[in-house]
């Protein structure tokens, strides 16, 4: 479960770093962190659901 946590509060960091590239004018690195973010928030997603689904079964 850590592994979640890490890399939801990995994908909010890189979240606030898009949002500071976006407000200083930067709109091609802050598109760049926008997608490092959602790959960082859908691991932690998929990582999850099979860490449930293997509790479910035993």
């Amino acid at each position: 479960m850590r592994h979640v946590y890490i890399r939801g509060i990995l994908a909010v960091i890189w979240l606030a770093a898009a949002v500071v590239s976006g407000i200083s004018g930067r709109f091609e690195m802050a598109v760049l962190y926008v997608i490092i973010c959602g790959i960082f928030l859908y691991s932690a997603y998929r990582t999850r659901q099979k860490e449930q689904d293997g509790k479910g079964e035993r």
